[in-house]
This record gives structure tokens, sequence and C-alpha cells, in this order.
């Protein structure tokens, strides 16, 4: 790019700086050296590539979405929390709060996750132990008692009974009183990375598009603010991807919902903009912060390119992190801390909007009360001590950083021709990135791929190419065992007792004649959502409602691999 076009880049960076609000903070070094708000090249020096690059809050947004970074507001400190029942998690989300959190993200345990009543059979000795049970609409008002819900944005990462747990969450807004309309926050609902990675489905993958395609209507109509949609590469990445992997099937998933999307005929760039993305930061500092600027600048171009967008909402790729569970340790756990600071550091370096960080004692058990605060606390020594707020992109321009966006951007761009490769030639009822996800979910492509991945990688480890301090190097350690949180059994005691006393209060026949309501819509073009409403208000269970559809729709399962 010549001088010039670089120096007409700055001044148009430096009038939208000007006009954007900025935080009334210090902005200066820890000595009081003042820093600029952004840095590029010299005024009248040409810059090779340097549209690749650009400035923050332009496409392609590889700086970043605003043109203040971090100095107009700070990233989200939203700590995903869950455990035992709803009173319990409620008062850890007290907690959380009290102690400076800026948003809650919901974390659910096994049955709920699989669309089963804690009294199911199969939920027993799962309830409350990896995330907070659920049943009913009233589970969801205890949740947040005393929390306004109108006020917080909430994340809720759930996605096989996405839609009936979202419908509980605003039956519980609306016992409230909030404004339905203004209610924010993100709901995960990604089903593609379910048959690639994390496996919690209950139905086929059409009738899963079917409920998301209703969802994306309703929110779109209703809810202008929430997103319906977070795109998951956190568990394909747990799962043992590389980070252009997990980029790639992420950004790729996601193409695949503005696909469905535009098929249920809503405007791009009316629904993309509820499209969120979460992924993971794992421990290879630089290649982690090349993914998340690879990201953006990969979806805005789609977006525009591909998919017809032309606001700028609809070409923003904003995204929330999380700290890497699959880095964690059990032996030395407190190193764990240092861990998680350099992966959060990465996502922040990387642009990320809000964030996740793990407790050190999470690959033992849920984290105490202790562990989540020096998590949290992790964040706020990032965001207050270290001066990473004051600069946007602050590695832009660097050799090695620009490299590895543009090596990482390359490789997933060859894996989204392979996935349109493997939908055919044939048209599909939704768009080719769809069908070729779902021939690879069907033929086993993702999961092939993720497994050879982990399997080198584990191989690297036990020859002692890869190093993980306190497991195949510096091993010795005088540290004592750490005292873990444990659920007790009372726990599903008590919310198979409340669970029984809510369905014999409730109006039984209330409840039947709207789960036949919803069954009836299930069977036509109506959108879904008021009906599962109306079944939610009932206090039919999620258990009931799922049931109901499974009934109709039949299970999934995976096909046997060898």
């Amino acid at each position: 790019m010549d001088a010039d076009e670089i120096d007409a880049g700055r001044a148009r960076w430096q009038a939208r700086y000007d006009a954007a609000r900025k935080r009334d903070a210090d902005f200066t070094t820890l000595s009081g050296m003042p820093v600029e708000p952004v840095y590029g090249p010299p005024e009248g020096v040409s810059y090779p590539g340097f549209e690749r690059i650009g400035w923050p809050g332009e496409y392609p947004y590889t700086r970043g979405l605003y043109p203040t970074g971090y100095r107009g507001r700070t990233w989200t400190i939203r700590q995903f929390a869950g455990f035992g029942n709803a009173q319990q998690t409620n008062e850890r989300y007290k907690m959380i709060l009290g102690a400076g959190g800026g948003g809650l993200s919901v974390a659910f345990d096994m049955p709920t996750l699989m669309g089963r009543d804690s009294d199911d059979p199969q939920a027993l000795g799962e309830v409350g132990h990896c995330g907070v049970a659920i049943d009913t609409a009233t589970d969801m008002q205890v949740l947040f008692d005393g929390i306004d819900l109108a006020g917080v944005t909430t994340s809720m990462t759930i996605s096989g009974p996405a839609v009936p747990v979202f419908c509980m969450y605003l039956v519980a807004a609306e016992r409230q009183g909030a404004d339905l309309s203004k209610l924010d926050g993100t709901l995960q609902t990604d089903i593609f990375k379910e048959y690639i990675a994390q496996k919690e489905w209950l139905f086929d993958p059409e009738p899963h598009l079917r409920l998301i395609g209703d969802l994306m209507e309703y929110c779109a109509a209703e809810i202008p603010r929430y997103k319906p949609l977070s795109v998951s590469g956190y568990h394909i990445r747990e799962a043992g991807s590389t980070a252009a992997q997990e980029l790639a099937y992420t950004l790729a998933d996601g193409f695949g919902y503005v696909e469905l999307g535009l098929s249920r005929g809503l405007d791009v760039n009316v629904f993309a903009p509820g499209l969120s993305f979460f992924f993971d930061s794992h421990l290879d500092f630089f290649e982690e912060i090349a993914k998340f600027r690879a990201a953006r600048r990969i979806w805005a171009r789609w977006l525009r390119d591909v998919y017809g967008a032309t606001s700028e909402k609809a070409l923003w790729l904003r995204f929330h992190t999380q700290t890497a569970g699959v880095s964690l340790t059990a032996q030395q756990p407190v190193n764990n801390v240092v861990r998680t600071a350099v992966e959060a550091l990465a996502a922040v370096l990387g642009g990320t909007n809000s964030l996740h960080t793990n407790a050190l004692d999470e690959t033992l058990a849920l984290p105490t009360d202790e562990s989540a605060e020096i998590a949290l606390r992790t964040q706020q020594v990032l965001m207050e001590e270290t001066g990473v707020v004051n600069v946007a992109d602050p590695l832009g321009g660097s050799w090695y950083v620009e490299a590895l966006t543009d090596k990482i951007e390359a490789e997933a761009e060859e894996i989204f021709a392979r996935i349109r490769q493997l939908g055919g030639d044939g048209p599909h009822q939704i768009g080719p990135m769809t069908s070729g996800i779902l021939r690879g979910i069907e033929d086993g492509w993702f999961t092939g791929h993720i497994a050879e991945s982990a399997f080198v990688y584990q191989q690297a480890l036990e020859k002692g190419d890869k190093k993980i301090v306190g497991v195949n190097c510096h091993t010795g350690t005088v540290a004592k065992e750490l005292e873990i949180l444990r659920i007790s059994h009372e726990v599903e005691v008590e919310q198979r007792r409340v669970l029984a006393e809510r369905k014999s209060a409730r109006d039984s026949a209330a409840v039947r004649a709207a789960l036949t309501r919803m069954i009836e819509a299930s069977r036509t073009d109506e959108n879904m959502i008021p009906a599962m409403l109306d079944a939610v208000r009932a206090e039919a269970t999620l258990g009931e409602i799922c049931d109901a559809l499974r009934a109709e729709w039949g299970t999934y399962r995976e096909p046997a691999r060898f």
C-alpha cells in the first residue's frame, strides 16, 4: 500500500477516534510516559500489504472492531459458573458480580445439557455436578433471583436443548417484569460443533437447524440486542484440533448459519450482527493472537464478498474467549494460574470482546470460591495493572505476528475449500457450506482430522518434543494436595424432591395442551418459539419438552467408525 493511502486511512481512523467515547482513565505507562492509542507506519512511508493490516475500526478489522480499542471500553469479564442447584449458583453469581464481574455465563449440568430432567433415570448421579441443574422456569427464576436480567448481559453455554432453556430464561425475565425486547446476552445454540466435537445433541441435524432458524427469526424480530447463536470453536480445540482447524471449522459453521438465515429469507444485515463466536485461547501465545486477528479478517471478507453484507456491524466478528481447559494439569495445579494468565493475555492482545479465565483446580473439580476469585483477579490484574488496554492491537505490524496471521488465514481458506468440496456440486436447500458441513459430519471427516491432530500432539508429548511443566519435565514439587469443591448427593435428592412438588402443584392439563400445541407447530412452517414459551409458562419441564420433540423427530446416534 502506498504512503498516501496509508495516511488517508490514518486520517479516517483519527476522525473516528476523536468522535468516539473514551473511558476516563490514565493512558500512560507505569513510569508515566504517554502512549498513542494506536501505532502504524510513519507518515509518508509506504508499507507493502498494509491493506491486510489496516487501522482499528476499519475493514478488514484485523486490528479490532473499534477505533478506540479498549480505550473506549474494556472487554467484559464474563466468568463461566454453575454448580449444584439454582440457589447455590445464584450465590456464586452474586459473588462474581460483587467482585467486579461484568456479565454472567451459565454452566449447566449434564442432564440439562442433554435435555433430561433431574428425576430422569439417566440423570442419576449427575445432577449439579458439572454445572447447575435447571428443570423448569421456576429454577431459572431462582438462578437469577435478585439479579436484574434487563441490566446484566447473560451468556448460556448450551446447544442441544438451547431453545427450550432460552424460553425458560425469557419467562424468568417476564416474571421479573423486564422488557424482553431490551434483553441482551448470548445463547450458544451451535449444534454443528456438537456433531464435530462435543457430542451433546438430541436429534438429527435437520430438526436442530429448524429450531435454530426459528430462534434466529424470533430474536431478529422481537429481541434485536440478543445474540441467538454463539458459534463455538472452544470445544473443537479442546477435542484436539490445531489452531487453524479450530478457526476454520468454527468460521465454516458460522457461514453455515449465515446460509440458514438467508434460506429463511432474513436480511443478512439484520441477522448477522446477532451471530457471535466463542474461541479457545491456548498456550502458544503468538499463534493464538494471530488466530484471533485472522478470524476477524476472514469473517469480514466472506460476509461482504460471499454473502453480500453491506452494513458494518454485519461484517464484525465479535467473540468471547475462554482460556484452555485442556492445558490445565492435575499435577502441580498452582502452575495453572500462570498458564491461564498467559492465555488470557493472548486473548486480550487478540482483541477479545469478553473473557473467561479458568480456575486452577478445574482439572480436578468445579472451582472453589477462592480459586474462582483468583481466576477473576487474573483478568483484573491484566486490565488494571499491565497497560494492555492503552493501545489498540499493540502487536500490529510485528513481522512475526503478521506472518502468523497470514499463515493461519491461508490454512483456514484451504480447509473452507475442502469443506465445500465435501458437499458436491448439487444444490443444498440451505447452502453449499452447510451441505459440506453435513456431509463432513456424516462421513466423520471433522472428527477424523481432529483425532489425527490430537494423536500427533500426544506423540510429541510422549517423545518429549513438547513440554508440560510438572507432567513430562520439572516434575519435582513441594506443593500440597488442594482442597476441592465436592457436590453433595443431597443436591440431587433435594432437586428431585422440589421437582416432584412443582409437578404436583401445576395444572397438568394445561401442560399437556401446551405440549400438544408445540408439536402441532413443529409439523408446519410456523415459528415454534411462541408455542414453546407457552409450554414453559405452564411449567412444562425441560425433559418433557425435549421428550415430546424426541417422540416427534427421533434421536441421533453417531455412526460407528473404525
